[in-house]
């Protein structure tokens, strides 16, 4: 996916989260978290800054809220300390980008068993 599929899936997902939290009948809803499709499942964390992460993985993987919790973790370690980085772009950090491939990568082992 490149970045401009990354803006628009991100810009889509927080038009239905806000709406969401709109109609939701449960008062204090966050949104959406959780979608659940026949081919994969879409997490989403919502920070309290309001910055969305996304995980989609297969439908059904465990732990994915804690991996969320983790890569928002290495953002504010990595990129938000970084002074280049201005926000609301796209994130361009060569150490978060390192440590979240390898975030994945531990999760993805631990899922698989090896």
């Amino acid at each position: 996916m490149d970045t401009n599929d990354s803006l628009r899936v991100a810009s889509l997902w927080h038009s239905m989260h806000a709406i969401s939290q709109q109609l939701s009948p449960v008062n204090g809803c966050s949104g959406i978290e959780l979608l659940e499709a026949d081919t994969f499942d879409l997490h989403c964390f919502q920070s309290l800054p309001g910055t969305k992460f996304f995980v989609v993985c297969e439908p059904g993987t465990p732990h994915m809220e804690s991996l969320l919790r983790y890569i928002y973790e290495l953002y504010t370690d990595y990129v938000l300390k970084n002074p280049f980085y201005e926000i609301e772009m796209p994130i361009r950090c060569e150490l978060f980008d390192i440590n979240l491939t390898q975030a994945v990568q531990s999760d993805r082992v631990a899922l698989l068993g090896r």
